[in-house]
């Protein structure tokens, strides 16, 4: 199939969006995606470095001018208190990946086993029935061990969602605070 001039400009982004911990704030926040037509590729929510805020740690595939657009919509909430926009060579960022798989098949051969040390995971748990492999790492990393895991044989499989943090020395909220803490302080003398 023949790429498009649109599809070559696609690259996926990662946004986090920071704000208090409000109700029904995430449905804001994926109207903005529904209404461009734009898939949610994975989502995280946390609390952050900074007491009260919570970070939303969204991937999406688009282009550049797309996701500043998104971005920008997000800010407009009154819930968010800034929303920024990354691609994978200005964040670090990772994924855990849950794979449940027969112990027959980890008792009764070496395969299992070596592929958990090929892959640098390592064994959760161990019972009767099954055992549940943990893999911490990109996604072409989760997907390769998913893939090796299927031709042995697999229970279950479930990844989460990116989470990230920017290759910056503080986050930009950190700035984006302190400003506001001076401008009230300077209301205040």
């Amino acid at each position: 199939m023949e790429k498009t001039a649109l599809d070559i400009d696609k690259k996926i982004y990662t946004i986090n969006v920071y704000s208090e911990n409000i109700a029904g704030l995430l449905n804001k926040i994926t109207n903005i995606f529904t209404r461009r037509q734009l898939n949610i590729e994975t989502l995280s929510v946390s609390a952050s470095s900074i007491e009260g805020i919570h970070k939303y740690t969204i991937t999406t595939v688009t282009d550049e001018a797309t996701v500043d657009k998104v971005t920008r919509q997000m800010e407009k909430i009154i819930d968010v208190l800034q929303a920024h926009y990354y691609l994978d060579d200005e964040i670090i960022y990772q994924e855990i990946a849950l794979y449940k798989v027969p112990t027959d098949e980890l008792l009764n051969g070496p395969g299992i086993e070596q592929l958990v040390r090929k892959h640098n995971a390592r064994i959760m748990e161990v019972n009767r029935t099954f055992t549940v492999i943990e893999l911490t790492g990109h996604p072409e990393d989760t997907e390769a061990l998913y893939a090796e895991l299927s031709e042995i044989g697999l229970y279950q499989f479930v990844r989460s969602g990116r989470i990230a943090i920017t290759k910056s020395p503080v986050e930009r909220l950190s700035n984006f605070l302190a400003n506001i803490k001076k401008i009230a302080d300077k209301r205040n003398d």
